[in-house]
């Protein structure tokens, strides 16, 4: 038997130690970081030590309802925060409103059978989970979730919670409400009771309030009737306390004038930047694309350097708007507040659970300026919350009459557009609306939400330029003097102007406080972050590509086409690219005309662009037209594995492209179209066929 030495059993155990080090490379150690991480905790300061515990959390607040929330735009969030109100004053509960992400689950199955856990769940792209809802769901559809009394699906280790759903979702999408739909199920299968229906709300047919409201009733019977609850009278409580500062200014150095939080204030912004903690970013250079009678459409670069912020061609920027002078305004003379709209306020939850949207102390101008999404549509709940402060007993009549009819509120507000302060406007243009406490719009609006956009350019090419193409919104309504104004395309559209030497930039008659609080944003920067997509590029340039990008859905292939003409340039070897756009006019608005020579040139017969304009003859052309004048070239593309890539909007031409795609499929191959179908929902979940669509 050979014998080992001390030497020989050191360099045994030294080579043993190197293997397993370089085999856990990246699983127990050396993990990458997610550039796209968040990290809330850090950009506010927020108190080490916070429980994620959310059964601790309820037990020392006395709360017995939690309602969780999955939101990505703040509509989710806006439906919690109701139902917490609703519960709370109709039915005595001890309600408290939850991020998903604060919290841990493991411990569900210890969820007590005396309280109710509720699930506000938005469905983000195709089939997703929300930013903030991304690590509960992956925890509680996952094959080996694990919770604290362990036991598997199989032995129903949550029989003891009871909970309620609600999704929101949009019918244009192939995964329509898959998140509320897939927890339910899992929920439903490790013994959950789920009390009222598994609610679905749809924004693609525009009923999403109306569905929440129909959805709501039926489930609070049942609530009640499991828990034994008493509806009474349902009467304004505050959630918030406003108070104002005389002992503070606009020039106290603690007082928030519209910063997003303490780094901000202090002057010390630093990263990682994300969705809590934006980059002020400045605009290197922005130029109008086409300007027209109707519509103008913006491309501007923006500047990370120095910021550590990343992004891969695909992914989306978001931008944080500042509300509009006029809207402001307005918003402030209806309420009787103009001459306070500078005194400072400090705004406090009444309850150790309820967090304030913004930070504190500052003001009432700064709060509704940065803070609060007062040019959305309002609902019809919380205009019959309104209805005790109006200033005149026809004007209390007329808002309850909009609160409890939503067909008569459909006519007069729904399909007009109207905003908060326009409504008020019109019950009563006479009288100050002066008893409405700014607490119930704290309450009652949504918090202003970041606005995304697909990047329109190449990381590869320019890693520390985010490119943005967005059409100026302006939308005249019919049989109406009011006129719809984007909040952010009008914004950047202000910024825009400044730029080029306007020292009063007032898009579409609107002004923008474009230097930002305490002018920090002076020198044309506008705050931003980004958002990580799966709308990626094949990681082979050599595999061929299909994009279908009509108007501003050209954006992201502006970005993939510039990508791989970078890697021809290269002498790369890159696959078959075509791009179907359309637009009304080659001579009007064609985007990025000049430019497409250009990689063409680069790319040469690998490039293909196969144009659509839709008004240059009697019978409108549309690109799902032009991809079945091309279906023989469409079907060997993808014979060949291409990748098929739709951008746009959601409701008409992402539906009509995905038929027409089917439809080549079904023809070309000689199969029945209930095959051809079969095919593209296959692509979609193998990741062959992506989309970036919206509605």
């Amino acid at each position: 038997m050979v014998q080992l030495d001390t030497l020989d059993l050191i360099v045994l155990i030294v080579l043993l130690a190197g293997s397993v080090a370089y085999f856990t490379k990246g699983t127990y150690w050396a993990i990458p970081k997610d550039p796209y991480a968040s990290s809330y905790a850090l950009a506010n300061g927020a108190k080490a030590g916070k429980t994620r515990n959310i059964m601790e959390k309820m037990e020392e607040s006395g709360k017995n309802c939690v309602i969780f929330y999955g939101s990505q735009t703040g509509t989710a969030e806006d439906y919690a925060s109701r139902l917490a109100k609703e519960g709370s004053s109709r039915f005595g509960l001890k309600t408290m409103v939850a991020d998903l992400e604060d919290y841990d689950y493991q411990n569900l199955d210890t969820f007590p059978e005396d309280k109710v856990a509720m699930f506000m769940l938005a469905t983000y792209g195709e089939g997703e989970p929300t930013d903030n809802a991304v690590d509960f769901y992956e925890f509680v559809t996952g094959d080996d979730v694990a919770f604290s009394n362990g036991g598997s699906a199989e032995d129903k280790p949550l029989s003891s919670l009871n909970f309620v759903a609600f999704g929101l979702g949009n019918n244009t999408y192939e995964h329509y409400n898959s998140m509320v739909r897939r927890v339910n199920e899992v929920f439903l299968k490790m013994g959950a009771t789920r009390i009222g229906q598994a609610g679905e709300g749809d924004d693609g047919a525009g009923t999403m309030e109306e569905d929440f409201l129909a959805w709501k009733e039926p489930m609070w019977k049942e609530l009640a009737d499991k828990m034994n609850l008493q509806e009474r009278e349902a009467v304004y409580e505050p959630v918030f306390s406003v108070t104002e500062r005389e002992d503070l200014s606009l020039e106290s150095n603690e007082v928030y004038l519209g910063e997003p939080n303490k780094n901000h204030l202090e002057g010390k912004s630093k990263g990682p930047f994300n969705s809590h903690n934006p980059f002020i970013a400045p605009i290197g250079h922005s130029r109008e694309l086409f300007t027209v009678k109707d519509r103008n459409c913006l491309h501007v670069e923006i500047n990370i350097s120095g910021s550590n912020l990343s992004y891969q061609t695909g992914d989306h920027v978001a931008v944080w708007p500042t509300n509009a002078g006029k809207e402001v305004d307005r918003f402030f003379s209806v309420l009787g507040l103009s001459e306070k709209r500078h005194k400072v306020i400090s705004v406090k939850g009444l309850d150790s659970t309820a967090r304030v949207p913004f930070p504190t102390p500052t003001t009432y101008d700064a709060t509704v300026r940065y803070h609060m999404e007062i040019c959305a549509p309002i609902s019809r709940q919380f205009v019959a919350s309104l209805a005790p402060f109006a200033p005149a007993e026809q004007a209390k009549f007329e808002m309850e009459k909009l609160g409890n009819d939503k067909d008569y509120f459909r006519e007069k507000i729904s399909t007009q557009y109207l905003n908060i302060a326009q409504l008020l406007e019109r019950i009563d243009p006479i009288n100050k609306w002066t008893n409405v406490p700014f607490s119930i719009m704290i309450e009652g609006l949504q918090k202003l939400q970041p606005r995304y956009y697909s990047i329109s350019s190449s990381s590869l090419v320019q890693k520390e330029k985010i490119s943005i193409t967005a059409v100026v919104e302006e939308i005249r309504v019919p049989g109406s003097d009011n006129i719809v104004k984007g909040v952010t395309t009008n914004y950047l559209l202000a910024l825009k102007q400044k730029q080029h030497g306007d020292p009063n930039p007032d898009p579409h008659g609107l002004t923008y406080a474009i230097t930002g609080p305490r002018n920090k944003y002076d020198g044309i920067h506008v705050p931003v972050h980004v958002r990580h997509s799966n709308f990626k590029l094949p990681s082979d340039p050599a595999t061929p590509i299909i994009m279908v990008g009509p108007g501003t859905g050209v954006a992201p292939f502006r970005g993939f086409v510039q990508e791989r003409a970078e890697h021809a340039r290269r002498g790369e070897k890159v696959g078959k690219t075509i791009l179907f756009f359309g637009c009304r006019k080659s001579t009007e608005d064609f985007l990025y005309k000049d430019e497409w020579d250009q990689y063409s040139a680069a790319l040469g017969s690998s490039f293909e662009l196969v144009t659509a304009f839709s008004r240059e003859q009697p019978q409108k052309i549309y690109v799902q037209h032009r991809l079945l004048e091309h279906s023989a070239q469409i079907n060997s593309l993808l014979l060949q594995r291409a990748n098929f890539y739709v951008c746009g909007d959601a409701a008409n031409m992402a539906r009509e492209v995905s038929i027409a795609l089917a439809k080549i499929i079904s023809e070309q191959r000689g199969i029945s179209a209930e095959k051809g179908e079969e095919v593209v929902k296959n692509m979609r979940s193998g990741n062959q066929y992506q989309e970036d669509v919206w509605s």
